[in-house]
């Protein structure tokens, strides 16, 4: 009677830990597939923006790939390409000298 009930205790302890031990595996199996899913979203949600910048920055960049069949429109395009750099270049120079101009408003 005795080694009945050690057994039966025994049994029945493996079975409530079995329990446990698998509606604690069902509910972070479920956490980690909510999680998924999000990261799926977010992962989605990257590749568009990723796609958007992509695209603005073919818009904005103005040298295009040059195709030396012809030579009159890369030259077209590397005059484009230069007035774009130098008026960068000024609006860079207007921003260092008005920088400048504070700082030296402050010194003085």
């Amino acid at each position: 009677m005795l080694w009945f009930s050690v057994w039966l205790v025994l049994v029945v302890g493996t079975l409530v830990g079995a329990f446990f031990l698998l509606r604690r595996l069902y509910r972070a199996g479920k956490a980690l597939l909510v999680e998924l899913d999000h990261a799926a979203q977010v992962f989605g949600d990257l590749a568009d923006r990723a796609d958007a910048l992509a695209e603005a920055a073919t818009a904005r960049h103005p040298v295009q790939p040059v195709h030396l069949d012809d030579a009159e429109p890369a030259r077209a395009r590397v005059a484009v390409a230069r007035q774009a750099k130098a008026a960068r270049a000024a609006r860079r120079a207007a921003r260092h000298e008005a920088t400048y101009a504070r700082w030296r408003a402050l010194s003085h």
